[in-house]
């Protein structure tokens, strides 16, 4: 099953420590199959608020989304991000093919009720 590193990451001013970070990133993820999905790319708020950038990974399988993450190669470069830019970053599975969101409402219904 397919798995996504989300990260929403707040304006920051311009800083070298950035540049090389960005240039250095793809080539921690794509020994473990990951390749970006969303990059420095617009973004429309719905609701609520966004301020600042979406960043999405994708990764063959959770297992490979988390051994990039805690990499050599990745946790060496992570600190020219988080020095400077504030973020929220998650790991998250995603769902299988055919997966269909009534069943699961079916399941959560029949669950509460016999709760």
């Amino acid at each position: 099953m397919p798995a996504y590193v989300i990260a929403h990451l707040r304006p920051a001013d311009p800083h070298p420590d950035i540049l090389e970070y960005i240039e250095r990133i793809s080539g921690t993820f794509e020994p473990y199959g990951g390749r970006f999905l969303v990059h420095v790319t617009e973004h429309e708020v719905k609701e609520g608020s966004w301020p600042g950038h979406v960043v999405m990974i994708g990764f063959p399988g959770i297992e490979e989304a988390r051994t990039w993450w805690d990499s050599p190669a990745y946790q060496e470069i992570a600190p020219l991000r988080s020095r400077h830019i504030e973020s929220d970053i998650i790991l998250v599975e995603g769902v299988p093919p055919g997966y269909d969101a009534t069943a699961t409402a079916k399941a959560m219904r029949e669950a509460s009720a016999g709760g």
